[in-house]
């Protein structure tokens, strides 16, 4: 099933670096190999700039839960290796293009954005999410409106639907980097007369210049939407992102070592990842005996540790928790039927 939604165009219409399209909607229709490319190594893509890149690295080879460092000759090499994960190669790509070497096989393994799987991968049933939740790269995909002029009074996405504005001859314009997930949130949402422009950055600026009447685009804190007088909306979120770590279906499936070295990486994440928040808290406390301190602790339900009366206490962030095996792979295990 496709919809399409058709552009406006007018020869009134100022010149701007956004480029008119028509958008179609659809299930994705991306298919690969039924066999993995052949090689002796599995890889790994990571995201090869800015803070994505950085955030990555540092969860990687900082935390001693994880100690995973990437070893590359040069900073700005694409190819490293990982000296704990002999039979692994990391590349580092731009975050779509993992996404489509996922797809391809010629990756197997990659970190990105959950926005950037859900955009590029487009329901791609080879794609695997291992890991939902990396706690970094915290986003969202949302669309925002101007706060003045006829949007003045929207409020929700329901509000802008319904708005008679809206034409077959005069479409709400929504400028957009999203070409596959801007389109199918709108369509899911019953907005009929849309039509979008693509812009790669500073969307925030285009229903000022009078380009578009909407955006849909990444936010974080939304400051920036607020400096150019933007409001997101109820309903007007399309996904919520933070980094992920994501597979190739066929290669855990086929590629000998893949699914081993996945299992590996899991659990170090894991480990890490299950001690953001958690402190040990240590300290002296007075009594006759061990079943006295205990009863003291055990009759305070809300005890958080510094609420007893003591000397000596001593917090520490905690470094590792060790399970047998994580939930996660378990989950993983099923996806894969095994």
């Amino acid at each position: 099933m496709s919809v399409m939604l058709q552009p406006c165009l007018s020869a009134s219409m100022p010149s701007f670096p956004f480029k008119r399209t028509v958008l179609v909607c659809c299930a994705s229709s991306q298919q690969s190999d039924a066999r993995v490319p052949e090689r002796t190594k599995v890889r790994l893509g990571l995201p090869s700039k800015g803070c994505m890149e950085s955030d990555t690295l540092r969860l990687l080879e900082v935390h001693i839960a994880c100690q995973l460092p990437v070893n590359r000759e040069k900073p700005r090499q694409y190819v490293g290796q990982i000296p704990e994960l002999a039979d692994l190669e990391v590349w580092f790509q731009r975050p779509k293009d993992i996404v489509r070497r996922l797809i391809s096989g010629d990756i197997d393994l990659g970190i990105v954005g959950f926005d950037i799987v859900s955009e590029y991968g487009q329901g791609n049933e080879d794609l695997i999410i291992v890991h939902d939740a990396l706690k970094y790269g915290e986003c969202r995909l949302s669309l925002a409106i101007p706060k003045y002029g006829i949007f003045e009074n929207i409020n929700s996405l329901k509000d802008l639907a319904q708005m008679t504005q809206w034409t077959a001859e005069n479409p709400l314009r929504v400028a957009t980097g999203f070409t596959y997930l801007g389109p199918k949130f709108m369509k899911e949402n019953g907005l009929k007369y849309v039509t979008f422009s693509t812009a790669d950055g500073a969307l925030e600026a285009a229903p000022a210049m009078g380009v578009a009447d909407a955006i849909v685009d990444l936010v974080s804190s939304g400051t920036t939407l607020k400096e150019n007088d933007l409001k997101e909306i109820k309903g007007g979120i399309v996904l919520k992102s933070q980094a992920v770590l994501v597979a190739s279906r066929k290669a855990l499936m086929q590629r000998e070592g893949a699914l081993d070295i996945t299992r590996k990486i899991l659990k170090r994440l894991e480990k890490r990842l299950e001690t953001v928040g958690q402190f040990r808290v240590s300290a002296n406390m007075r009594g006759s005996s061990a079943e006295e301190v205990a009863e003291r602790i055990l009759s305070q339900p809300s005890l958080s540790g510094l609420q007893v009366v003591g000397n000596g206490v001593l917090v520490s962030l905690l470094t590792n928790i060790f399970n047998e095996e994580t939930p996660r792979w378990y989950k993983l295990l099923k996806k894969l039927g095994l």
